[in-house]
């Protein structure tokens, strides 16, 4: 699949595009939470966007590992002022939830991408994103942000990875979303050990669902801090050697905290590869 369609967006996945993550919780793990301060949301999506980020990615429900859910009134509280602002840019925007009622809000507010870690599982997701042409990434999680990282087991983690979102591809082909409109995610870090990611990450060129395209976040996570016993404000590094590694495994797009960075790094592989 050569584009993606977002929307009213036609992105061309010929080399990775950027996503650039705008965290609107307080209790960000990468420490770049912006709350509920609307202007500080605001000014960190442009400079996403200035460093070259291709698709912006807002979030107002923490997602890491330990976290209690959010209700929709603080989701919504959060989202929709900075929504109102960001869908004036021309640019894709991404939300990232797993409630129906809030991908209706943001869609109607402009978003034209709906990131659910929950890996659209539920039949009203589906019935909501069916009536709408915007883009859809599909996550693997295992259990829920709580509790996820409470010994996470597999039979074979890749196998079963592939098997559940082979399953959730087909539920949303079956409803009438067209393929050009998903992406998917393994889900790193989301109820796997690092030896889970480690191996899933590894066969990134092997794993195959209905030949769509793999978008990559694992930038700032546990996984790499494993690797270099660097403390999450240090793992710019790791992530960018990451970034890379996906990029060179077929990753279409790259879910990133440190985009300018990310973007002189890309440039590199693409000239001297």
């Amino acid at each position: 699949m050569q584009n993606f369609s977002c929307g009213a967006y036609q992105l061309n996945l010929q080399r990775p595009l950027l996503m650039g993550i705008v965290n609107l919780t307080p209790d960000s793990f990468s420490g770049d939470g912006c709350g509920s301060n609307v202007a500080q949301a605001i000014e960190h999506a442009r400079q996403q966007l200035e460093a070259g980020a291709d698709i912006l990615d807002v979030g107002a429900e923490s997602s890491r590992p330990g976290a209690t859910p959010t209700t929709l009134e603080d989701e919504l509280d959060r989202l929709k002022p900075v929504l109102q602002e960001l869908c004036k840019w021309g640019v894709p925007i991404s939300v990232d939830t797993y409630k129906p009622a809030v991908m209706v809000e943001a869609l109607s507010l402009g978003a034209s991408m709906i990131n659910d870690i929950s890996g659209v599982t539920r039949p009203e997701v589906i019935d909501v994103l069916r009536h709408s042409s915007c883009g859809v990434c599909i996550m693997h999680m295992q259990g829920a942000p709580g509790t996820m990282q409470q010994s996470p087991r597999y039979d074979n983690v890749v196998n079963d990875v592939q098997s559940f979102l082979t399953a959730r591809v087909d539920d949303c082909m079956g409803a009438g979303i067209s393929p050009d409109r998903i992406v998917l995610d393994p889900g790193f870090g989301f109820g796997k050990s690092p030896d889970h990611n480690f191996e899933l990450f590894r066969a990134l060129t092997v794993m195959n669902v209905r030949d769509l395209p793999w978008l990559v976040g694992v930038s700032r996570k546990s996984m790499l801090g494993v690797i270099t016993g660097r403390a999450t404000g240090e793992r710019m590094p790791a992530s960018i050697a990451a970034a890379m590694l996906a990029a060179q495994k077929g990753a279409k797009i790259l879910r990133v905290h440190d985009v300018a960075a990310t973007r002189d790094a890309l440039a590199v592989l693409a000239t001297l590869q």
